[in-house]
């Protein structure tokens, strides 16, 4: 496959794979020794039998079985999820040029309930990823985890991650679960609208620091995922489902519109959501966007018209007046603002479209829904979606790392996508989601003299 292609391989979304242990020693040398215990037994995932919080047996309807066995059982997969070193060893085995790599166990600390655990274990585990990475910068870089229960906590731990430790990329958790006001249960704050904070500051600060911001959030054990004995069953979907909610929510609460230098990434989901949310974005709006809405006040039916009707085909039910007004103005109770998208920063179905090219999408390297980002047949406006190849290193769904690659060039094979779309997928989006941030971003890796080529040149005020 890398004989067929004439351009890099860059992988969007690697992952590293924590030892907890260790992971909780950098955790102690940060917030304390009573963070760094209670930390320990929280992240369900990645136990061991005998470890706190690994039973799973017996769990009662409502409460949601944690991933199990979530890792390759080869030795030499496995090896490489835990040890940068052995993976550098194997990129060009594997055929990758360039990864960008998240971590494991910052699916758990970024959205952790507890204020002490959450900021505490975030700031150890990316001092972990920072010196477990360091040295191999050519290669590969590591994602921090960013918590987001405030946007306080937010700005300080990007300003950490980039200006102390050196990160370039970010993983940002999509939605709080906090409090309902009602007591029901929790509410999913999804940051960009109609939020319990004001978070453009947290979106300033990382168009200042250069950074994308990329989410991973896992949404198992919540709404519709929360089966206490499959495992699969909360895993399907769980990604995109998070995904589509912030990014619904950074459509409609305009933070695309404030902040147009902004990029984003939603990882491990694929692209078909996103197709579908745009198709699902464009067609309210032809019926309920801008001053179209006004097409739909109750007020301009017809009295007369309206009353002829009900004459000719009503029977005596609809005899009464009272009943007829009601019928003629029924579901007549708007909000005082009725245009839901006054926000979003666009005139017409076209401008939501544009919108889409700031947003990156994280597709495996086996899912054949990726060519729908190329459906221009299909897709609004003839609109072409950005996926981005993500290959999962280092999780189950992986367990050959030599077969990736091989997998994704499939859709060339299949004639599901062309070669100039394949290399848009395997190389150039991922290089464009963040050499847009930081024309830098690239400076020193195997790709650098390939990205120069495909990163826009800075605009004003940029370095």
């Amino acid at each position: 496959m890398r004989a067929a292609v004439g351009h890099p391989i860059v992988d969007g979304d690697g992952h590293v794979v924590e030892p907890l242990p260790i992971v909780a020693d950098y955790i102690r040398r940060v917030a304390g020794a009573e963070v760094a215990d209670r930390f320990a037994g929280s992240s369900g995932a990645f136990t061991v039998r005998a470890g706190p919080g690994a039973a799973q047996r017996g769990l009662r309807p409502g409460t949601a079985i944690s991933p199990w066995w979530a890792l390759p059982a080869d030795a030499r997969e496995r090896a490489t999820g835990f040890l940068p070193g052995l993976l550098y060893e194997r990129l060009d085995e594997i055929g990758i040029d360039f990864a960008v790599l998240y971590p494991s166990v910052g699916l758990a600390t970024i959205g952790h309930p507890d204020d002490a655990i959450r900021v505490g274990s975030c700031r150890g585990l990316n001092t972990y990823l920072a010196e477990l990475l360091d040295g191999y910068g050519d290669r590969m870089t590591a994602a921090a985890a960013i918590p987001t229960h405030t946007p306080e906590e937010a700005i300080g731990e990007l300003e950490h991650a980039v200006h102390v430790l050196g990160f370039k990329a970010v993983m940002v958790n999509s939605f709080v679960a906090r409090p309902a006001a009602n007591g029901a249960g929790p509410w999913l704050d999804v940051l960009a609208l109609d939020s319990a904070y004001d978070y453009d500051p947290v979106w300033q600060r990382c168009q200042d620091l250069g950074v994308a911001v990329t989410v991973h959030t896992p949404s198992v054990g919540m709404g519709l995922r929360q089966s206490a004995t499959r495992y699969m069953f909360n895993h399907i979907g769980q990604f995109s489902a998070g995904s589509e909610a912030f990014a619904k929510a950074l459509v409609f609460g305009g933070v695309m519109a404030r902040f147009p230098a902004l990029t984003f990434a939603f990882l491990e989901g694929g692209v078909a959501w996103g197709a579908m949310l745009l198709s699902d974005l464009v067609s309210r709006w032809d019926k309920r966007g801008g001053a179209n809405i006004a097409s739909l006040d109750p007020h301009r039916v017809d009295e007369g018209e309206w009353d002829r009707l009900i004459d000719t085909y009503g029977d005596d039910v609809f005899r009464d007046p009272a009943v007829r007004t009601v019928m003629r103005l029924q579901s007549d109770n708007p909000p005082e603002q009725v245009d839901d998208f006054r926000d979003a920063g666009v005139r017409d179905g076209r401008g939501l479209a544009e919108l889409f090219q700031r947003m990156y999408f994280g597709c495996e390297a086996d899912d054949t829904m990726t060519a729908w980002a190329f459906g221009t047949r299909v897709n609004p406006f003839g609109a072409t979606l950005r996926p981005m190849l993500g290959s999962d290193i280092g999780h189950w769904d992986v367990s050959d790392t030599t077969l990736v690659l091989g997998e994704a060039y499939e859709l060339v094979e299949r004639g599901l996508v062309s070669t100039e779309q394949f290399k848009a997928f395997a190389c150039d989006n991922c290089i464009l989601l963040h050499g847009s941030m930081n024309p830098r971003f690239f400076d020193g890796t195997r790709v650098e003299a390939y990205a120069r080529t495909v990163i826009p040149a800075p605009g004003p005020g940029r370095a």
